[in-house]
């Protein structure tokens, strides 16, 4: 298995944790009753900060795991995968893992920073395999 596809299976594993991050605590704080209805009224009170970031920190990740994606289909569908994509995407994955708890408790500049690490290292792939694929 390519080590890109790899890396993309992880970081759908690392989304379906995320999830977890948030879901179990925002049931905890809002109940069952809100959590399970179809969600046509605001909750009657608010998540806690942390549950708040959880939300954040994974819709941010499904954005992010969107191009993550189209990167490894390019170099894999393109027969591009090299030692620099494949760091690339594990770049990818670590920044997405360390992305995090750098949300969670609001470490600034340091989530950006992360953040920027993982946008770069998934752009890098899709130019790395696209240069490639015109020589």
């Amino acid at each position: 298995m390519a080590q890109e596809l790899l890396a993309l299976g992880l970081a759908a594993l690392l989304q379906a944790v995320q999830f977890l991050l948030m879901a179990v605590p925002a049931n905890r704080e809002l109940g069952p009753g809100y959590t399970m209805s179809a969600r046509d009224r605001p909750p009657s009170r608010e998540p806690s900060v942390f549950t708040q970031r959880m939300r954040r920190a994974m819709d941010n990740h499904f954005e992010g795991l969107i191009l993550f994606t189209i990167a490894v289909v390019v170099v894999v569908q393109g027969g591009q995968s090299s030692a620099l994509t494949a760091g690339a995407a594990w770049v990818y994955l670590i920044a997405r893992v360390a992305y995090i708890p750098a949300y969670a408790f609001g470490w600034r500049p340091g989530r950006s920073l992360i953040w920027v690490v993982g946008f770069a290292a998934t752009l890098l792939m899709i130019l790395a395999a696209l240069i490639q694929g015109l020589v």
